[in-house]
């Protein structure tokens, strides 16, 4: 049995800081593949040093909406010539969160257009970070529907029609141990409505310790295979069946 973390920040302090016992204990709880996600300039550098760094980490770069305001274009040059690294296998995680609004919506909205240009340009599959925003991402997704190959939306918070809506236009969804909380049965019914070809799983550490572990406030990537179990009881398969479908899925979103 081997799983993939699909959506990792390893270059954060509360794991970069024991990165070898964090990787260690994954490997021995069956997850032995890791993406870590880029979220501004200083730790889409560090993503890309872990991932050549470490056997079966990959990286990803891109500027999450909390942090649009700040991104010069310099800063996106450099998010291209990085997107080529060979251990670079997506833009992410790039978007819009209506949440906090620590950077004003037009301007998450135009940073998150111009690194859809780039990554278009590119080919590359994207990750989308949508928190509150879900109408307004997917507009700007629609412009580039001729345009991106692959697109997922990680740490999926709609409803079970959002989930259909989306994967009806080709994305893939992942989901985080938020499927195993006891008030979250509108995530679960979600993730029901995603086919396993569709679905990956993800940490998002070290946020969101799945249940039982909620009281591990720093989650880690040992910890997915809470969220795997659950996912593969509401998909009705074995551990192993769902380990296989999604590691599959995993490996050939990112081409790995």
């Amino acid at each position: 049995m081997a799983l993939i973390d699909s959506h990792a920040h390893l270059t954060f302090s509360e794991l970069a800081d024991s990165l070898p016992a964090v990787l260690e204990r994954s490997c021995a709880a069956g997850v032995d593949g890791w993406i870590t996600v880029g979220t501004d300039a200083q730790n889409n550098s560090r993503a890309i040093e872990v991932a050549q760094e470490n056997e079966n980490v990959w990286a990803t770069v891109g500027f999450h909406p909390h942090y649009a305001k700040d991104v010069s274009d310099r800063d996106l040059e450099i998010m291209q010539e990085q997107l080529t690294n060979s251990k670079v296998v997506a833009a992410g995680e790039l978007g819009l969160d209506y949440h906090y609004d620590f950077s004003p919506r037009e301007v998450q909205q135009r940073i998150f257009r111009m690194q859809l240009d780039i990554t278009s340009n590119l080919r590359k599959p994207v990750i989308i970070h949508s928190r509150e925003a879900f109408d307004d991402t997917l507009v700007i997704l629609d412009e580039y529907k001729n345009k991106l190959d692959k697109i997922v939306i990680h740490c999926f918070g709609g409803d079970a029609a959002q989930a259909k809506f989306v994967v009806e236009k080709g994305f893939y969804v992942s989901f985080t141990g938020v499927v195993t909380f006891k008030n979250a049965q509108s995530a679960r019914d979600a993730a029901a409505a995603v086919p396993l070809d569709k679905l990956m799983v993800e940490t998002d550490c070290p946020y969101m310790s799945p249940a039982p572990m909620r009281k591990q406030k720093i989650n880690e990537p040992a910890l997915m295979i809470h969220t795997a179990e659950k996912l593969a009881e509401i998909h009705g398969v074995s551990l192993q069946e769902f380990c296989e479908i999604t590691e599959k899925t995993t490996r050939d979103f990112f081409e790995l």
